[in-house]
């Protein structure tokens, strides 16, 4: 039995493209080195920054400024932030979990989820 499979090749299979067609391998950055390089410059800049903060605005020469309709704009954003941190400020939790109960009250079945179980 044994001289039957003599002369069977033992290993993988060669193929005659395989040798030719290998697989690059890619080669990855590691996003620890990117990151700790991005931190730096950041670093790095902020220092510049607040170290030179009056020379780059005199050297620079301009310096934007916002129109009427720009500072409108901001502050009635901020007008509105504070109106919506009162408001939260003024219910409780509870009454705010009641106000959302209510709303899902309102909402059709169409939004429910359905009980999926195989037992009952």
């Amino acid at each position: 039995m044994s001289d039957a499979y003599a002369c069977v090749a033992k290993g993988k299979l060669k193929l005659k493209s395989d040798a030719e067609l290998k697989k690059k391998k890619k080669k990855h950055k590691s996003k620890d080195k990117e990151k700790e390089a991005l931190q730096k410059s950041y670093a790095e800049q902020q220092l510049n920054e607040s170290g030179a903060g009056t020379t780059s605005t005199s050297t620079s020469g301009y310096e934007r400024k916002l129109t009427k309709a720009e500072l409108a704009s901001k502050k009635q954003q901020e007008k509105m932030r504070n109106k919506r941190i009162m408001d939260k400020a003024q219910t409780t939790h509870k009454q705010r979990v009641e106000k959302f109960n209510e709303h899902l009250d309102t909402l059709t079945e169409h939004f429910d989820i359905p009980k999926v179980s195989w037992t009952k």
